[in-house]
This record gives structure tokens, C-alpha cells and sequence, in this order.
């Protein structure tokens, strides 16, 4: 049977990658908040596109109930979308779409989650090696880290398992780093390239599928050796 995936914040970067590779043989439903995903419709137009700013505590409900309407059932949850703040003003909405957005949609989607679903959770070297001017942003993902180990312990019982990816530095097609700073980068990371969103993707679809059966509470980094 064909899982039914939900993919938050799909339109671009490492979203846009990973719904754009489950899509090739899952039911994809994407969520977006300002850009629409128009290369991803071009290239999957059976992916199901939802418009919600996952700040707002209610958007966790109506996506979901979008996802049902749409496909009956959810197998699996990709919570990729996040905000990055480089200062004290963007602290609450860090913290709603980086830690609150996916407890908010896991427990939506819980009561309709069987034994077998798979929550998987983006996110960052940061929350180990915090970056400098977004302390928030940092530990907003160590928090994730630490909810995904929570809940694969909670939900283990039933079957569920909860898992992490951590990027490195990652390339950004629709806004690219300045060459100097992909430079230090790269100098920092073992195998010597920046990393781009496929890498990220490959990994999300092994923990999605019946492969990675036997790990939960895990957070895997894929920096390519980054700080080693």
C-alpha cells in the first residue's frame, strides 16, 4: 500500500526536495506559507499543496484535517518547515514553527496514525554547534531533538516510530550563500563540498520506509562530516 506523507514547508530548499522525492511513489501533501510551490507542481502535480502559517496554534488541525479529506489516512510526517531569526524579535515565531508546529501536528494526526507510521524531524548541526546571532534558532532545534527522543520513547508501544535528520550546510538554490562563506564551510567539513538538498532527502526516505524499521528516537546528521 502506498504511504500518504505530509512534508511541511515544501516549496523550496530541503522541503521542496524531499516531497519532490517521496512524491515519485508516495501520496504527497505538502504544506506552504508565503511561496507557492510551483516547481514542485510542475513536477508532481498529484502532490496535494496546502496554504498554513504553522505559527498559528490552529493551523496544526486544519492541515491535518486537509490531509484526510484529501487522502483518507496519514502514514508520515516530515516537519521541515522552520524559521531561521538572527535576532530577540523573531524568538516566539522560532520557537512556534521550529518546536510548537510539529507537536501541534503530531498530535493532530495521532488518533490517525497506525502501527507502522513514521514522524521524522528536521533538523540541524546547529543544535549541537550553535551558531553565532541565533542562539534561539540553535535551541529551538536542540528542542526538537530532545522532543524526538521523548516521543519515540512515548510512542514506541504503539508502533510509531519518531526519528531526526540534522543538515549541514546545505545549498540553497533559490537564495545561494555568498562563495566565501560556502568556502568556510567546506573547509570545515570532512568530504570537502557543500551538501545539497537530495542528500538531506535520500535519508528522510529511508527512515520512512519499512528499511529503518528497527530505529527510533535517533537524530542522524548529514553534513558530510561536518566539525569532525
Amino acid at each position: 500500500m502506498t504511504d500518504v506523507v505530509l512534508v511541511t514547508g515544501a516549496a523550496r530548499g530541503i522541503g521542496r526536495a524531499i516531497a519532490s522525492d517521496l512524491a515519485r511513489d508516495h501520496l504527497v501533501a505538502a504544506t506552504y506559507h508565503s511561496t507557492p510551490p510551483e516547481a514542485l507542481l510542475d513536477a508532481h502535480p498529484a502532490v496535494h499543496a496546502i496554504k498554513a502559517d504553522l505559527s498559528d496554534p490552529a493551523a496544526a488541525q486544519k492541515v491535518i484535517a486537509q490531509v484526510l479529506k484529501a487522502f483518507g489516512r496519514i502514514d508520515v510526517i516530515v516537519n521541515n518547515a522552520g524559521v531561521i531569526g538572527m535576532d530577540d524579535g523573531d524568538m516566539a515565531r522560532i520557537h512556534a514553527v521550529n518546536v510548537a508546529a510539529p507537536m501541534a501536528l503530531l498530535a493532530a494526526a495521532l488518533p490517525h496514525l497506525s502501527r507502522g507510521a513514521a514522524v521524522i524531524n528536521i533538523s540541524s548541526v546547529n543544535a549541537q554547534f550553535p551558531a553565532s546571532g541565533a542562539a534561539a534558532y540553535s535551541a529551538s532545534k536542540a528542542a526538537l531533538n530532545t522532543w524526538t527522543r521523548a516521543m519515540a520513547k512515548e510512542l514506541g508501544p504503539r508502533g510509531i516510530r519518531v526519528n531526526g535528520v540534522a543538515p549541514g550546510a546545505i545549498g540553497r538554490v533559490e537564495s545561494p550563500r555568498p562563495p566565501e562563506l560556502i568556502k568556510a564551510f567546506t573547509d570545515m567539513t570532512a568530504l570537502g563540498r557543500h551538501g545539497v538538498p537530495e542528500d538531506i532527502a535520500k535519508v528522510v526516505r529511508f527512515l520512512a520506509s519499512d528499511a529503518a524499521g528497527f530505529i527510533t528516537g535517533e537524530t542522524i546528521t548529514v553534513s558530510g562530516g561536518y566539525r569532525l
